[in-house]
């Protein structure tokens, strides 16, 4: 009993799981006590006084059945569809520079995860780096600030960027989606899909010389693959532009991941310094 009160866990613990989670918003600001509520509507019950039968209604004549009213028109669902994917990628077509591209995005509403989400997260660092970073999804803390990579998943990738010599001012990072999802559940399939044209022309007008693939879903929709990031990992690949340019890809591990096993740490370590390895031979 001792040994089970010893590890459990504290608050900061709990609050810290929550929030991983993705449970950032108290439904109410008190909890509510639904058996004293259920108790003081049968005392309500008993205390009122007994109503009066109704009176049996009278029979009349037959008259003309009263007019119906108008059906209103079923609103369609509002779920996105194969319509804004193309007009996604008509649009990101049409940006000829990032800064274009970002007011296209901020105006685009083909993507439900806009109307929930607070901010674009569009991307943070420096456009003309020869490194990019592109990995899934905007989290809460990205939300609200309105840039990729904060929270303590950004704090760890601060970390590895600067083991191999280089902070946000010598990189370029993005995610494929630039919207929360509610609850950081994992993006649709479709929402992915809108999404993809504007990730796509963000890495062409950004053109890197070398691309990192931040965790498995990143990775699968770049570089087109079926195998998981655990073997994909460490492998260089190339990544194919709109206009067929090639880059050099090197998918690895997601901080976010990292934080949850930190025994990985060592082989997020060996793809970084591939990826040094591989800059300084493109200089």
């Amino acid at each position: 009993m001792i040994s089970d009160i010893a590890s459990a866990p504290d608050l900061r613990d709990l609050l810290r799981f929550y929030a991983e989670a993705g449970y950032d918003e108290a439904i109410e600001e008190a909890s509510v006590n639904r058996f004293a509520e259920q108790q003081q509507r049968a005392r309500q019950t008993a205390a009122a006084p007994a109503r009066p039968a109704p009176a049996k209604p009278t029979r009349e004549a037959p008259g003309p059945a009263p007019a119906r009213p108008a059906s209103r028109p079923a609103m369609p669902a509002a779920i996105p569809d194969e319509e804004q994917a193309q007009r996604a990628r008509a649009l990101a077509r049409e940006a000829r520079t990032l800064d274009e591209l970002r007011e296209i995005m901020a105006r685009f509403d083909g993507c439900n995860l806009k109307f929930t989400a607070k901010n674009l997260v569009f991307a943070d660092g420096n456009p003309e780096a020869d490194l990019m970073l592109v990995g899934e999804a905007p989290g809460r803390d990205e939300d609200i600030e309105g840039l990729p990579f904060v929270g303590r998943s950004g704090q760890l990738l601060d970390r590895i960027l600067a083991a191999i010599g280089r902070d946000r001012t010598s990189v370029y990072i993005a995610n494929v989606i630039p919207w929360r999802p509610p609850g950081n559940r994992e993006p649709s399939p479709l929402e992915t899909e809108i999404c993809r044209p504007f990730i796509e022309r963000q890495i062409e007008l950004a053109s890197p010389k070398v691309l990192v693939t931040l965790g498995n879903p990143s990775t699968k929709l770049l570089l087109k693959a079926q195998t998981g990031i655990m073997r994909m990992r460490g492998t260089w690949q190339r990544y194919a532009t709109i206009s067929g340019a090639e880059i050099p890809a090197m998918p690895t591990l997601h901080p976010a991941y990292l934080l949850r096993n930190p025994a990985h740490k060592r082989l997020a370590w060996r793809d970084f310094l591939e990826v040094k390895s591989r800059l300084m031979a493109l200089e």
